[in-house]
């Protein structure tokens, strides 16, 4: 067992897209709208985890090979109850990079939450109805 090799499969163009979505509570829509997150913006902040994260696969997924990405980007629609969110990875490599899109929208989402839950818990310190879902590969291709 161990790492699948790749050695003998050629150096291509690979590129994945994932998505996710965070429900969050009207309050805390319009405190990230308006821009009075105590940590700052989320959107900003989960931006950077996302990239980082993508970047940082290969220490998270023991599987994974170690890729250097030619590009990550990770963005978001801001819903009325939700924010949805995408991370879509470019990599010039011999193994696709899906893990690395689903591995940066997954700590993008995480790291809103992070920023937010101090609006998001109620009065037990519980968070009813935030969630995370819909966490998928909308795409990956080979060119």
């Amino acid at each position: 067992m161990g790492m699948v090799d790749v050695a003998e499969k050629p150096v291509i163009k690979r590129t994945a897209q994932a998505s996710g979505r965070l429900y969050l509570s009207n309050k805390t829509i319009e405190t990230i709208k308006a821009g009075k997150v105590k940590k700052g913006d989320p959107l900003l902040i989960a931006e950077v985890a996302g990239m980082n994260a993508a970047k940082q696969t290969h220490l998270l997924i023991p599987h994974c090979h170690q890729i250097a990405l030619d590009m990550v980007d990770v963005e978001y629609i801001v819903n009325d109850d939700c924010i949805d969110a995408s991370c879509t990875v470019i990599a010039k490599a011999r193994t696709g990079v899906e893990m690395e899109a689903l591995i940066g929208v997954s700590v993008a989402l995480n790291t809103i939450w992070d920023t937010v839950k101090y609006i998001e818990k109620d009065k037990d310190g519980q968070y009813p109805g935030t969630r995370i879902t819909d966490i998928k590969v909308v795409y990956k291709k080979k060119e």
